[in-house]
């Protein structure tokens, strides 16, 4: 039987020693935690965080999708994670019409967008306007994956998350 020993490393992500199924920056596991404020540049280019690049691991690539539920922000997925979540739909019938339309839906509204030698990914323009989104970027944390939001949509749900999260906790289990 292997043992793991966990320590916390920065930003959050728990890393395990290699020797000892150690799972590290690079490996695309990782915890997005925080939140900051960015600009878009005067090419529509977003720089993602230096403390979350380590977590998306190889490629080096996201992916963007508009928000789920009507939130009106843009959720981003590192590749590995998208794979991931992505084989639910392959293992879909094809008889499977709300399977078969989600993932028209998807594949239609998202974006792969890898990031350049500066950290920076190009969001399409469709998915800006969805999200409304021109200048200023916040990107908040959401553990698996982490989500771009306007300012001004961000500010009020943003002071009701603290008041709403001992709520949000027990109805998880957490």
């Amino acid at each position: 039987m292997v043992h793991c020993v966990a320590r916390v490393h920065h930003c959050g992500a728990i890393v395990q020693s290699k020797e000892k199924n150690e799972i590290l920056p690079g490996d695309g596991v990782g915890v997005f935690m925080g939140q900051f404020t960015h600009c878009l540049d005067p090419k529509k280019r977003l720089t993602i965080p230096s403390e979350w690049r380590d977590y998306v691991g190889i490629p080096q690539s996201l992916t963007v999708i508009p928000g789920l539920e009507g939130a009106r922000c843009l959720m981003v997925f590192p590749a590995r994670e998208m794979a991931q979540r992505l084989q639910s739909i392959r293992s879909l019938s094809i008889a499977d019409t709300r399977g078969r339309q989600f993932a028209r839906l998807l594949g239609s509204q998202s974006q792969l967008a890898p990031w350049d030698s500066a950290g920076r990914i190009r969001v399409n323009d469709n998915l800006l306007e969805y999200a409304a989104l021109s200048d200023q970027v916040v990107l908040i944390g959401a553990i698996d994956h982490f989500e771009l939001w306007n300012p001004e949509l961000w500010k009020p749900l943003g002071a009701k998350g603290v008041a709403d999260l001992g709520e949000a906790a027990r109805n998880i289990g957490f």
